[in-house]
């Protein structure tokens, strides 16, 4: 459930800070107040996309934080290694330059992974959801969901795929002949090419480091013959072999007449090894080292050959093996296709063949579910005051596609002895919000979301069907909360909180105040709500029965 949100620096929200209750929670105020933005704050908590454009002229960033309580286990702490805390505080930051700072308990999360959360908190529906019931293909969507067949529509899809890979494969065989021969006459070239270079994995790199060697070898035998000298000694000066050796000597002489003489000695006899083992690897590297201008004008040729070949077929000797490999499978493939087209058709037979039977069984799940989905909702619709409207789901047989092999279309019919009919044909903005309403209210009987959001779903509907939406709304409430931003007094008299949302001016800035309501000032909103602008004390009484026609609810 939502507690608690903060907001600052969101369009004409400055600063505000709301508290939610349980149940039956209304928002309402003049048009342009600021409503809509409440309902973007929230948006955003729930990783919704936002735009830079919604900071406050002026300012450098946005904030919102939101508290939520009673959160169930959800799997989603586990996976994102979140710590579970009795009270739920998500945190978003939205900068001017683009950049979001998400945070849940404190913990930094991407923008993703908080919008994967926040559809597990929060349902929002508004009046694009209503107008979505005019675009057939979601209905399959919706029918899928209310029949929980996840793990039927999971097989169908896995077998689908299947048989998509195996038909990729076949279509790649069917080549007409002149283009075959192209494509086998620059194969064989290709392979001819890369197998004459008789290419080694790691050779360009061996090369390389061979070739930048050979360009300093005066450099590098110099280097060594000094070396050398300096530990072996030559004809101008004594090695520091035969000097370390010499000290050996001396100490040696002395080594019995103290110990300490005689520890140094063993620590020079290990300097003289040592010495005398470097001096003889230099050696055997200057004399093992041996290099011609021959030598690396073949390997000059040789990496240009291989940088040739890598501007044609990878980045590396490697890949360039790793291309000549597919090269000649695709040549086998090409020359042996009508082998491997029986063989491949006879396996898309297959696997054709268990798609659709797995079609078939998600087609059973998605029948039975429309049955009880379509009695739901004319039920749903009896008490929203359109008792005579008939709701039926009709499929239509389809090729297999990644969503089965038929689709859904839900029709209706407004009045008696008319056909049924697509609802884009028939439904009212009226009706339409109507539909929608008793369709999540059937569907939200089956998640665990705690919040549900209506934003306007009272468009185009007034008078006694204002009454049994409101009287739906107050019902959904029981056992979680509803939060519905409403222009109707009906409604609005039957929430157990009332928030009313106005803006001011002040030294030339726009400023939106959220206001808690208690009893005088709820029935003073709903003489607004009733009369406009001129609230009579005919209006406050017509609000203060309406008020008390509602039931006895806890205010402010």
């Amino acid at each position: 459930m939502l507690s608690a949100l903060h907001i600052e620096n969101i369009a004409v929200v400055e600063q505000a800070d709301i508290s939610f209750a349980p149940g039956f929670n209304v928002l309402s105020g003049e048009t342009g107040a600021g409503k809509s933005i409440i309902i973007d704050a929230i948006s955003a908590i729930l990783g919704e996309r936002t735009y830079r454009e919604v900071i406050r002229t002026g300012c450098s960033k946005a904030f919102v934080s939101a508290v939520f309580s009673a959160v169930p286990p959800l799997g989603w702490f586990e996976t994102m290694h979140v710590p579970v805390q009795d009270e739920l505080l998500i945190q978003r930051e939205i900068f001017l330059d683009g950049r979001n700072v998400c945070r849940v308990n404190g913990q930094s999360v991407s923008v993703s992974a908080l919008k994967a959360l926040g559809g597990q908190l929060v349902s929002i529906h508004g009046q694009h959801d209503s107008q979505q019931l005019f675009d057939e293909t979601k209905h399959l969507e919706l029918l899928d969901q209310f029949a929980e067949n996840q793990a039927e529509f999971e097989a169908y899809r896995q077998a689908f795929e299947a048989a998509e890979a195996i038909a990729r494969q076949l279509q790649k065989l069917n080549l007409d002949e002149s283009e075959k021969l192209r494509r086998m006459e620059t194969l064989q070239f290709q392979i001819a090419e890369l197998e004459k270079a008789q290419l080694i994995p790691g050779e360009d790199e061996a090369l390389e480091q061979r070739q930048k060697l050979l360009m300093n070898a005066e450099k590098l035998m110099s280097g060594l013959n000094e070396a050398v000298g300096c530990l072996y000694g030559d004809e101008d000066r004594e090695g520091a072999s035969d000097q370390i050796s010499l000290a050996v000597r001396h100490l040696g002489s002395i080594a019995r007449l103290d110990d300490a003489a005689s520890r140094l000695l063993e620590k020079v006899q290990e300097l003289a090894y040592a010495v005398s083992d470097c001096a003889e690897e230099l050696r055997d590297y200057r004399d093992g080292l041996n290099y011609s201008e021959d030598e690396l004008d073949e390997i000059g040729a040789r990496l240009d050959l291989i940088r040739r070949l890598k501007r044609k077929y990878g980045k590396s000797c490697e890949d360039m093996l790793a291309y000549l490999e597919q090269a000649k499978q695709e040549l086998d493939d090409i020359a042996f296709a009508d082998e491997k087209k029986a063989r491949l058709q006879k396996q898309l037979d297959q696997a054709t063949a268990a798609a659709r039977e797995k079609a078939a069984v998600l087609r059973k799940t998605r029948e039975a579910a429309a049955e009880k989905l379509a009695a739901r909702i004319r039920q749903e619709l009896a008490e929203l005051n359109m008792p005579r409207v008939q709701f039926t789901v009709e499929f239509t047989d389809t090729r297999l596609s990644p969503t089965g092999a038929e689709t859904a279309a839900f029709l209706m019919s407004a009045n008696v002895g008319e056909a049924m009919k697509p609802l884009s044909k028939v439904a009212s903005g009226g009706e339409l919000a109507r539909i929608m309403l008793a369709l999540k209210n059937v569907l939200a009987e089956q998640d665990s979301v705690g919040t549900m959001i209506f934003d306007e779903v009272d468009a185009g509907v007034s008078g006694r069907a204002a009454q049994k939406v409101a009287e739906k709304l107050r019902a959904v409430a029981k056992g979680r909360q509803v939060l519905c931003v409403t222009h109707l007094p009906q409604i609005a008299a039957l929430a157990e909180h009332h928030l009313l949302i106005s803006k001011s001016e002040r030294q030339g800035r726009t400023y939106t105040q959220v206001t808690s309501l208690d009893r005088q000032g709820r029935v003073q909103e709903l003489a607004r709500m009733i009369g406009g602008a001129q609230i009579t004390d005919t209006t406050l009484q017509s609000a203060a029965e309406m008020l008390e026609q509602g039931g006895p609810v806890p205010c402010g």
